[in-house]
């Protein structure tokens, strides 16, 4: 399997070597370089060893996750614990924080629904950060207290 591998490797750094001296010369103009077939099939390459990648990455993962119980046990508390922060931003999220008319003035078409998803994610955001910073804090003081 490791020489697969490694045979694999070499035939796409051979492929992507001959790509990149297929280039289209700076002089040309960027809409004709970006339709090169050179630029696409390094594209191509790009997203094929990305999605070996992530499958990997996923499948390893998955199976380090399964093969340990308490493992698996904390990190369905810590799924858990985002999907109620995000529940919590969702509900402090009011989707009225930004006038609409204003919006569509100025160019944006929005609705109430995307204002709101926004706050969410804001909202997320800065919980997260509160957590995170509490996190570094709390020791710090206990560490303090305790001497």
């Amino acid at each position: 399997m490791h020489k697969i591998v490694k045979i694999a490797l070499v035939v796409v750094g051979l492929i992507g070597a001959l790509l990149w001296f297929m280039l289209p010369e700076a002089e040309m103009p960027a809409p004709e370089a970006a339709e090169s077939g050179a630029i696409n099939g390094m594209f191509v390459i790009t997203y094929i060893l990305l999605g070996i990648a992530v499958i990997a990455s996923l499948l390893f993962t998955l199976k380090n996750l399964f093969a340990n119980p308490k493992s698996l046990k904390k990190t369905l508390m810590v799924a858990g614990g985002f999907l109620l922060v995000v529940a919590i931003a969702y509900v402090l999220a009011s989707g009225t924080d930004v006038s609409i008319d204003d919006m569509a003035a100025s160019g944006i078409t929005t609705t109430e629904s995307t204002i709101r998803n926004i706050g969410t994610g804001l909202n997320v955001f800065l919980i997260l950060t509160l957590i995170a910073v509490l996190l570094m804090i709390i020791p710090g003081v206990k560490k303090l207290f305790s001497k």
